[in-house]
């Protein structure tokens, strides 16, 4: 006689109960508010703009339940130390300028528009300040203040001049023509 080899019985699980169409409730409005200004601040924070999302924490810390309100105070810390750091001690102007244009290439132009502006405050004959000035309002677009920034740069360093034709920063005011009467005063 042939022996037939037993399968193993499979083991019946038995069938687990659920809801198909399970339902979140309703976030409530003043926890969905909470959320919103979260978000908000965030934001404010990957856009650099650290003084502004600190505030906008320190807000939401008042108002936040204990399941949010260490988040927002890790995010509070996180604010204050670039705040610290970007108000870094330079040894000089010219060290200040270099972040400045660092801070330029990388497109936090408001951070380069503040370290510009701060080297003008410690000293308002810094034509190089007005140069990077000049450089970041035609990068962002706004001709006549990169008029106004590269006319005194010029005005206290004729250098900037001979400087500013080969800068390709200035690409984009090549059509403008006074743009063009600034760096060729010779040719009228």
């Amino acid at each position: 006689m042939r022996e037939v080899k037993k399968q193993p019985m499979a083991l019946k699980r038995p069938a687990v109960k659920t809801i198909a169409a399970k339902v979140k409730p309703a976030m409530d409005p003043a926890r969905k508010q909470l959320m919103e200004h979260y978000e908000s601040a965030l934001r404010l924070m990957q856009e650099r703009k650290f003084e502004k999302a600190r505030s906008a924490f320190e807000k939401l810390l008042q108002a936040s339940p204990t399941d949010m309100a260490e988040r927002v105070r890790v995010h509070m810390c996180a604010c204050e130390r670039q705040l610290v750091e970007s108000k870094a001690n330079f040894g000089s102007l010219e060290e200040q300028y270099d972040y400045a244009i660092s801070l330029l290439n990388t497109g936090y132009y408001d951070d380069a528009r503040e370290q510009f502006t701060g080297i003008l405050k410690k000293n308002k004959d810094a034509d190089y300040a007005y140069y990077g000035l000049s450089v970041l309002s035609s990068m962002t677009g706004e001709r006549d203040s990169c008029l106004e920034h590269l006319t005194e740069a010029i005005r206290l360093n004729s250098r900037n001049r001979i400087q500013a034709r080969s800068d390709s920063d200035f690409q984009d005011m090549s059509d403008d023509p006074r743009f063009t009467d600034l760096l060729y005063p010779e040719i009228q």
